[in-house]
This record gives structure tokens, sequence and C-alpha cells, in this order.
């Protein structure tokens, strides 16, 4: 069957962004990369994966590699099979690459383009609402620096700031900075004493890098509130440092599908004109674990189907306000209209998740 159109003209884009590769490109590459996992956190596996690299380069291996789109996806898949860390990955780029070392400075005028292109999605704060039975609803893409996004978060949690429950949408949500996780988690735990969080080792550097809650947030914290955090398998690095510490800092209810596993931060390293690669420099330590969730991912407290979590979470937060409010365990006793709000969203969320359920289901039994 011919392919459609569309399909034909991303074919067509595709193929006029990529580049053709010869066997002195593809050499040039592979020994860069050999030569820049020396700053791999991890040096045994690095050794690993340097040596098996030299291997194949010695046996003219990737010879059937013939773009560079192919080559970044299948070396990628094999130093993520080798290391089994998802944040090691080479990219490709049509465009020439500029001349940047890690950890230099960034151009003032690259900071404004991508400040400006931060605005222009918000800064991933995507959706702030109130649910039904005043439970608040945020649903975040990233986690932006708070340089960016600060004001935009401070806004969002004022405007959850009257709500009775939370849930934190991170389903689709690949990561970003630590501080602004470190500022989100500060406004869902009370000011003093302070929390650590989590500790950032630079073995090259020796250095070790603490992040804590903060003293001080812009408007009102979230205190003495149910919080429910929605995770998926796309859901990755900074957000699963969110999801992980408020899980074992007991402040939130984590609901979905285990997530992806990239636990430890790193850096951009240029290989050629047209390829770089990011490694993972140093190792991420949870201080209310002593451990991270790298390769195994954040495990929910209740594993539904990612397309179920938001009306889960959001019955769990209706039963625990009820129930709490009938057994006199809430802070304070609940108005008579928001217990009645609360009482008809009830049967009206447990009907849409029943019947989402059943859809799922159904959609299941197509498979074949």
């Amino acid at each position: 069957m011919d392919s459609p159109p569309s399909a034909n003209r991303l074919s067509h884009d595709v193929s006029a962004r990529d580049l053709p590769l010869n066997e002195a490109m593809r050499t040039e590459v592979l020994e860069a990369i050999a030569e820049k996992m020396s700053a791999y956190a991890f040096p045994e596996v690095a050794e690993k994966i340097q040596a098996d690299i030299r291997d194949r380069v010695t046996a003219g291996g990737y010879q059937d590699v013939k773009s560079g789109f192919q080559l970044a996806e299948t070396l990628t898949a094999q130093l993520q099979t080798l290391s089994q860390d998802l944040h090691l990955k080479v990219h490709f780029s049509p465009a020439i690459l500029p001349y940047l070392e890690p950890q230099q400075e960034i151009p003032p005028e690259e900071l404004a383009r991508q400040h400006r292109q931060g605005q222009l999605r918000n800064f991933d704060f995507n959706r702030v609402e109130r649910l039904r039975g005043n439970v608040g609803y945020l649903e975040l893409f990233s986690f932006e620096p708070p340089e960016f996004a600060g004001n935009v978060a401070a806004a969002a949690m004022q405007f959850l700031s009257n709500t009775h429950a939370l849930i934190i949408d991170l389903r689709h949500n690949r990561g970003g900075s630590a501080s602004m996780v470190a500022l989100l988690t500060s406004y869902l735990l009370p000011a003093y004493p302070p929390v650590h969080l989590t500790d950032l080792h630079w073995p090259q550097e020796e250095r070790t890098q603490q992040s804590w809650t903060l003293p001080h947030v812009v408007g009102d914290r979230y205190l003495n509130k149910p919080v429910y955090i929605l995770i998926s398998p796309e859901t990755f690095s900074a957000a699963e440092e969110f999801a992980y510490n408020l899980k074992h800092l007991n402040r939130a209810v984590i609901v979905g599908e285990t997530t992806a596993g990239g636990a430890n931060p790193g850096t951009g390293f240029r290989l050629h004109d047209h390829f770089w690669m990011f490694i993972p420099t140093g190792r991420a330590i949870s201080i209310a674990t002593g451990e991270n969730w790298d390769g195994s991912g954040v495990l929910p407290s209740f594993k539904v189907p990612s397309e179920l979590a938001l009306k889960t979470a959001q019955l769990l937060a209706i039963r625990k306000l009820l129930r709490d409010d009938e057994e006199g365990t809430a802070l304070t006793p609940l108005e008579n209209s928001l217990k009645r709000e609360l009482e008809e969203s009830l049967t009206l969320v447990e009907d849409d998740l029943n019947r989402m359920q059943q859809d799922l289901v159904s959609e299941m039994s197509k498979i074949r």
C-alpha cells in the first residue's frame, strides 16, 4: 500500500535534514565518545564502554550506519544497554554545533533566547485549575530554572492555595532544574526546620552540591493538606527527584506507573561538527533514603495505568477529605457547601473512572 502524502513529506523532510556519513566521520565520532566517556561518573562502566567502542572500531563496525540520525540512535541504544543509564545519549544536529566547553558561561544573548522560548510555553506550567471537590490541579511539563519561572511558580501556587487537596501531574515531565525542584518542594513543606533533600556528588571535581528547602517562598505554603503526584514511564530526571523525595518524606501519595529511572546529572560534550552527547558526570543521592532511583525508577504508591492516574488521584483526594471530616481528624470541619460538593463529586468521579476503566479494557481487547 502506498504511504500517505503526509508520511512521504515527513520522510523527505527528515532525509533533507540528515547527513550522509563516511568511514572517517564515523570513526571521529566514535573516538570522541571513547575519549569523553572518561568524564562519566562511574569509571568502571566507562572503561567497559570505551573498550567496547574501540573493539567495534577495530573490527570495522558500524559500516551499515549511513546517516547522522541513524548513528546517533544506534550509539544511544548501545550506550544505554551497556550502562543501564537513560541519561547517556548521543544527539545529531543537521546544523553545525558551536564550540562550547562544558561549564562554559552561557552568553547573555543565548540566555535571552532561552528565556523567550520558555515564555512561549509559560515555562511549562501547562495547566493550573480547580477540579470538582475543591481539588487543585497543576500540570507541569518540565522544571524550568527559578530565575526564569519563579514568578510563574509563585502565581500557580497562590492560585492553588485555597484548595483542600492538590494533584501535581508529572506524567509528561522530562525533568529540568534541580533548583526549581527545591523551590516547589519548599511550598509543600514548613519553613523550619529546613529539609536537606539531595546531594549531588561530582567525582571528577571532588565536590558535593547540597539541595535544601528554602526558608522563604513568595506567597503561601501548601501545608497540612493532601498532595498527590502523578507519574508515568515518561516521567524523568528532575521530575523523578521531586516525586521520589516527597514520597519518602511522606508528604505525597504517588499515583500512576513506574518512572523512567534517570537520576544522575551531567553535561553536554561536543563530539563533531554535527554530534554531541550528554554524559552524567555526577551522582544524585536522596538524603531521605541514602539512595536514588537510577535504573529502578520511582515506584507509585497506587499503581494504575497512567491514563487513569488523574481520576484515581481525584477520587483518592475526595474520599480522604470526606473520611477525615467524618472521623474528626481534619484540621477544620468541612463547610456544608463543600461537603455537598464533595459528596456529589464522589459519585461523578467514580462513574467517570469506571467508564474510563471499561474503555481501557475494551481498547486492550482489540490488541492482537
